[in-house]
């Protein structure tokens, strides 16, 4: 409401919160009848978040600069990045002034950036919807299975509800009870997003975007071939889902960031081998807006919700009378699909106690964008 966002101004100024940070203060101006209007010059916002272990279940939020060099506490401004999301158009010039004043060397506390240190940027959400939208995932695993991809994969995007009270930071370890249950990783991306409307368009989806980041979505795959068959959803073979460092406002990755898609290859490794260099932009079927626009068919979508893309996958090319694919994978269980397609078997086996995984994505100069997820696989400990 305007007269909150009026209050929230005295207060933010009887604070001095922007003096606080060497930051210039918010532009407003006097209406006729003396209330007071803000300028927040949303148009663009380049900026990148994080969030800091503290002890809590929501951490700290901080403002990371460009080069993932260093960051500064939001504090004063807000403490976590769910409060930010939910009062969006007045926090968010606040958090851009500090990331400028921390790119341009003005900001007053700032320290070394350490990825080890964050949680999920938003360490818990409302939900976590996980689409399909990289239909070359979805037809290379059914073509190793001798199963059609259903017409409406093509028009309709597939979509589950996962688990989103207990997200994983970039470097914690994925935990697993038991080696035998298919450990797997996935290289994805993914958008949290504002309010969302019910029977909202897929224009609305693009503008309710306030974030974009990585995720390694763990699968199970042993148990999810049991569940899949109850078709209930799925739960014990999905569990926490791991996000990057950082996540970056749209307008942070500039020309990379069209049409509700990114267009930069998303590198994965696995124990220190490249495995996967995908194109995240070309072959996503359903753009990030379509998403949002499924999964708020029937319901609102409250801000501090995360939709995923699924894992990101390039289709093969023939070579030699063989189809081989060269930009590799972003799980295993596409490697086993492109085995048994190629040699009537899968060889290569599922993670084990002690594999490590990195996922990240570079912007054309080379610099990392969100940072890595990098994780150890680890047994319950007894």
């Amino acid at each position: 409401p305007a007269h909150a966002g009026v209050a929230h101004l005295a207060k933010a100024t009887s604070l001095g919160c922007g003096a606080r940070f060497g930051l210039h203060p918010l532009r407003h101006q006097r209406t006729a009848d003396c209330s007071v209007s803000l300028d927040y010059s949303l148009h663009s916002q380049p900026m990148k978040l994080a969030t800091y272990k503290d002890g809590s279940r929501d951490g700290q939020l901080v403002v990371v600069s460009r080069d993932l060099g260093t960051a500064h506490y939001a504090t004063g401004i807000a403490s976590r990045l769910q409060q930010a999301l939910d009062d969006w158009n007045f926090i968010a010039p606040q958090l851009q002034d500090l990331s400028d004043a921390l790119n341009h060397g003005r900001a007053r506390h700032p320290f070394a950036f350490d990825p080890a240190q964050c949680m999920a940027p938003l360490p818990r959400a409302h939900q976590w919807l996980d689409g399909s939208a990289y239909l070359n995932h979805v037809e290379l695993v059914r073509a190793a299975g001798r199963s059609d991809v259903p017409e409406r994969f093509y028009t309709e995007p597939l979509m589950y509800q996962g688990g989103s009270d207990d997200f994983l930071g970039p470097c914690d370890a994925i935990v697993v009870p038991d080696e035998a249950m298919g450990i797997d990783f996935e290289a994805e991306l993914a958008v949290v997003t504002a309010d969302v409307p019910m029977a909202a368009t897929p224009e609305q989806g693009l503008d309710a975007i306030r974030l974009v980041m990585l995720a390694n979505d763990v699968s199970l795959r042993h148990l999810i071939a049991g569940e899949v068959e109850t078709r209930l959803g799925l739960v014990q073979g999905k569990p926490a889902t791991a996000f990057s460092p950082v996540a970056v406002t749209p307008d942070e990755l500039g020309e990379a960031w069209q049409g509700g898609r990114v267009h930069l290859a998303l590198q994965t490794s696995w124990n220190g081998r490249k495995v996967g260099l995908c194109e995240a932009g070309p072959d996503m079927r359903f753009h990030f807006g379509q998403l949002i626009q499924h999964a708020a068919r029937t319901r609102r979508l409250r801000a501090g919700s995360i939709v995923g893309s699924g894992t990101v996958s390039n289709p093969g090319v023939e070579h030699n009378g063989r189809r081989e694919w060269p930009r590799g994978y972003g799980c295993i269980a596409e490697k086993r699909a492109m085995e048994t397609l190629q040699d009537g078997a899968p060889k290569t086996e599922y993670m084990r106690f002690g594999d490590r995984v990195r996922i990240e994505m570079k912007g054309k100069g080379g610099q990392s964008v969100f940072g890595a997820i990098d994780q150890v696989v680890s047994p319950l400990a007894p």
